[in-house]
């Protein structure tokens, strides 16, 4: 039986999407996903389309910088649809695409683990600090 190189044991991750391989594609999804903005973005238009104002209003801390990057790297990532309406002023309205939709069952559930569970994790983080 022949062996593999690395380089040969890392394409063939790559092709299988093995997220353990620095080269793996679903490992650069895995990051965005993992985005605390992208997850607070998501979750404000599972309600459905906002203004991008409203999602400044929605998302405490969240610069205009941030929250552009944000959006534009949904929408290239297929998450998020972007609306121009042309009216004075232009108005421009985001919101979840059935793509993006699939996904909010899953950052709903983390959304809400880590409201449930604030309190233990924190205790954890005093105790481990004390010793």
């Amino acid at each position: 039986m022949a062996t593999k190189t690395a380089a040969e044991r890392r394409e063939e991750a790559r092709q299988a999407f093995e997220a353990f391989f620095a080269e793996c594609p679903s490992r650069k999804l895995l990051d965005r996903l993992s985005d605390k903005w992208v997850t607070l973005v998501l979750t404000a238009l599972s309600q459905g389309p906002r203004r991008y104002s409203d999602l400044s209003r929605r998302i405490a801390g969240v610069s205009q910088k941030m929250l552009t990057q944000t959006l534009r790297v949904l929408e290239r990532d297929g998450l998020v649809s972007r609306t121009i309406t042309p009216s004075v002023p232009v108005r421009v309205d985001y919101e979840l695409t059935p793509l993006g939709q699939s996904l909010m069952p899953l950052v709903a559930a983390i959304k809400s683990w880590a409201q449930e569970h604030i309190e233990d994790v924190e205790a954890a983080r005093r105790r481990y600090d004390a010793a």
